[in-house]
């Protein structure tokens, strides 16, 4: 399972259920599939003339190459490997016209891998002609079986906070994890993370990607790295430099997180692949079923996701691999998906709110019962699509994080913010008993809370790209200084807005995000899209956190919890007044200082007070909570 580094989540593991040789599986299946005394495998590649499985030795072995042909079966290849079983290192080669891009010096990846025993580094190589690429390409691993634990309850529910965290920088420069563990998956199950995640309230943690992925190529030049995930090769194999325990890892860590109470949803990338553009590396779909990739009347590579390819959703084999993945990691116990630029998912090549895709997740036993999450856009045509998504899904919104900073950087009324702490209902409003609307005032892509306050611009110098990337209009503003100041006043007035921000996207209606590091003050100097930025501008500063603030956002959350907040259905009861607890009127809507928001909490009342004169938000209930310390 990815070599040694499994042993300690396979002894865990054994302690819930023995792993079982499963019955074989049906003939075709894809993947590879190992049964008493022999593996199965088959892939598609329905242009391809010829195709060879590759077995290799363990590299200490030599790492000797041998190549076994295949049968076609339909659209598909197929090998029943006698004497193969788990653990064996395994690629594909294929033969077939030149002109779709086949490359029989490729060594490609097993699109249905569960586990590398490596991870992707790009190479020039990698794209060019001829060039073999066994020594440049991870081996896929013949994973060993395990036995299917019942499938629990889900625990996360909409209303409760989703903590959103990069894997290998929430950890990387944690003093309480040890070294070696330090930026993967396993870590999250150290006590002190699980200790972190209760005193905020975290119902879930939601992971950015951890699929296999490689560097952009244009990162290598800079002597960057990519530092979010979001550029996967295979979908359901872990990257191992973030589970170097393979999918044990995962399945360990979302099990003690469970124990915790804490859900785990997973941000997926379905939208492309990091094979890119057509000087991009052929890595696995590219050289084994090029026509997964959509194009359009000229035979070009559509980009709707802005990575040089898109997925075609209009295929089924394409819906197939996504469907195949989502149920992989259920069955690993993760509660939920984001997915990245959720729109391509339905392109037909439009958007099509009833795409096939949406009709399968929910016919499907097991991941009906899952919470799926939409980011609804992508930079293609009419890729806008906030809140056109299943009525059962949650989607991004960020209307609510511009509504909201807009209104505290004072150049929006207090109509829009009261939308948008009521949930949004211009955009969900069919969608009682709670709104489908995730909110968040800051995300892994964008401004760092802290920044919000303190930059007016973004200052992305350090991604090599001129500081051209990156959103170019951020809702933000700076108190008069650019960066880090040493005035007490700029200080207090940005530590101000800081809470006012979080003390309302705790009171609205809907689901709560906060993204890692935000509760004490996260900064990434400014850089607006650190996803190139595998260091100290990305990894969470432990050391220095401001733990006043931390401190902060545990009573929010804690309010959240104990007030009439709880229930989504409080918008029936709402009271909206201005600030002199005067009934709100057209003209009164349109006032830029504040509002007053009261609901019944028993036989008390329960009240939420804006003031952006005074840069002060007020929960009250029979205490008082107010965002200025």
């Amino acid at each position: 399972m990815g070599g040694s580094g499994g042993a300690p989540y396979r002894s865990i593991l054994r302690r819930v259920g023995e792993f079982f040789w499963p019955p074989p599986v049906a003939p075709g299946t894809l993947g590879a599939h190992p049964t008493e005394g022999r593996t199965d495998f088959a892939v598609r590649a329905p242009e391809a003339e010829a195709m060879w499985l590759c077995l290799f030795d363990a590299p200490d072995a030599g790492g000797a190459e041998r190549r076994l042909p295949m049968t076609r079966a339909g659209d598909r290849w197929v090998l029943a490997a006698t004497g193969v079983g788990p653990g064996q290192r395994y690629g594909y080669r294929a033969e077939g016209p030149a002109v779709r891009g086949f490359d029989a010096a490729k060594l490609l990846v097993d699109p249905y891998a569960v586990e590398l025993d490596g991870s992707f580094r790009y190479d020039p190589r990698l794209g060019i002609r001829g060039e073999d690429t066994a020594t440049l390409v991870p081996k896929a691993v013949v994973p060993v079986p395990w036995a299917d634990d019942p499938l629990p309850p889900r625990l996360f529910q909409p209303g409760g906070l989703v903590y959103e965290l990069n894997v290998r920088g929430f950890t990387m420069r944690h003093p309480d994890v040890p070294e070696a563990q330090r930026g993967t998956i396993g870590a999250l199950a150290h006590p002190a993370v699980i200790a972190h995640f209760k005193k905020l309230g975290v119902a879930a943690i939601e992971l950015m990607p951890i699929a296999a992925w490689i560097d952009e190529r244009h990162l290598h030049a800079l002597g960057l790295r990519n530092a979010w995930g979001y550029n996967p090769v295979t979908m359901m194999a872990l990257d191992p430099r973030l589970a170097p325990g393979g999918t044990e890892e995962l399945r360990a860590t979302v099990a003690a997180l469970r124990q915790a109470g804490i859900g785990v949803i997973l941000d997926v990338v379905f939208n492309h692949t990091g094979e890119s553009d057509e000087g991009g590396p052929t890595l696995s779909q590219r050289g084994l079923d090029p026509a997964s990739y959509a194009r359009g009347s000229d035979g070009r590579l559509i980009n709707d996701a802005g990575t040089g390819n898109m997925l075609d959703f209009a295929k089924a084999h394409v819906r197939d691999l996504a469907l195949d993945t989502l149920r992989h990691f259920a069955r690993l116990g993760v509660e939920g998906f984001r997915f990245d630029l959720a729109p391509v998912m339905a392109r037909g090549p439009g958007f099509d709110p009833a795409a096939p895709i949406f009709a399968a997740i929910a016919a499907d036993p097991v991941l009906s019962t899952r919470q799926m999450i939409a980011e609804p856009w992508d930079i293609g045509p009419g890729g806008y699509q906030l809140g056109h998504f299943p009525p059962d899904w949650l989607e991004w919104n960020d209307r609510f994080r511009d509504d909201v900073r807009r209104f505290w950087r004072g150049d929006a009324a207090a109509g829009p913010l009261a939308t948008r702490l009521a949930g949004s209902s211009d955009i969900f409003a069919a969608s009682a008993p709670h709104t489908r609307s995730v909110n968040f005032v800051s995300a892994h892509d964008g401004f760092a809370l802290a920044d919000v306050v303190a930059y007016a611009g973004r200052h992305n110098e350090a991604n090599g790209e001129g500081n051209r990337d990156g959103h170019g209009e951020e809702v933000s503003w700076n108190h008069g200084v650019e960066g880090p100041a040493d005035d007490p006043a700029i200080r207090a007035a940005r530590d101000a807005d800081v809470r006012a921000l979080l003390a309302i996207l705790f009171a609205a209606r809907g689901t709560p995000m906060l993204t890692a590091g935000d509760e004490f003050g996260r900064t990434q100097g400014g850089n607006n899209n650190a996803y190139a930025q595998d260091n100290e501008t990305s990894w969470l500063d432990w050391a220095g956190r401001d733990t006043a603030l931390e401190d902060y956002v545990a009573a929010l959350s804690r309010f959240r919890r104990d007030s009439p907040l709880r229930d989504q259905a409080w918008l029936e009861a709402a009271d909206w007044r201005d600030m002199t607890d005067r009934p709100m009127t057209p003209e009164r809507w349109d006032a830029m200082g504040g509002l007053l928001l009261r609901l019944p909490d028993g036989p008390r009342q329960f009240y939420i007070r804006v003031d952006r004169g005074e840069r002060r938000v007020t929960l009250a209930r029979a205490d008082l909570l107010e965002s200025r310390p």
